[in-house]
């Protein structure tokens, strides 16, 4: 994974919970391939059909809230989205996001601005985000060293892995 992620934005207000992320009824296993035909079903029903390799989830405040199921990130990054922009995240999704290699950036100002079909380009190493279409850019806060290896080993199972397999 590069630094920076590029897509056209798919925007949600605020506290958009897993429930609506992936319905309860498809948690019948954490299976990606399972999961991602489901993605956002609830809440936007033509998501997925919309939805592109390296696109960006713009959500308000407390996205991810509800349940600590790891399912709704799994979801979300097997059905081909890049990372999530938000004001906030629910703590626990926001953890979870990381865990799994899911990229997840708090930046109110470019959330403000940011429509659906937008193209967004998020710099994780710089804390940037910018709003190509509309020639803007906002300071998010940027991954530490650490966080940027977890994410791009893909979560922290494959960052264990490969940490075990060296020797370290």
């Amino acid at each position: 994974m590069t630094s920076i992620l590029k897509g056209k934005a798919h925007k949600y207000g605020d506290n958009v919970d897993t429930d609506v992320i992936i319905p309860a009824r498809y948690l019948v296993t954490p299976d990606a391939g399972y999961l991602a035909p489901h993605c956002m079903e609830d809440i936007d029903p033509g998501f997925v059909k919309r939805v592109r390799p390296g696109d960006i989830i713009v959500g308000g405040k407390n996205f991810g809230c509800g349940s600590s199921r790891e399912h709704a990130p799994i979801a979300i990054r097997a059905c081909g989205v890049s990372c999530v922009v938000a004001k906030s995240f629910a703590r626990i999704f926001y953890r979870n996001a990381i865990n799994l290699g899911l990229p997840v950036v708090e930046c109110a100002g470019a959330v403000d601005i940011a429509e659906t079909g937008d193209e967004l380009e998020a710099d994780l190493a710089a804390g940037l985000v910018r709003n190509v279409t509309k020639g803007r850019e906002f300071e998010a806060r940027p991954f530490e060293p650490f966080m940027m290896e977890l994410l791009q080993a893909g979560g922290l199972i494959e960052y264990t892995r490969r940490r075990l397999a060296a020797g370290a």
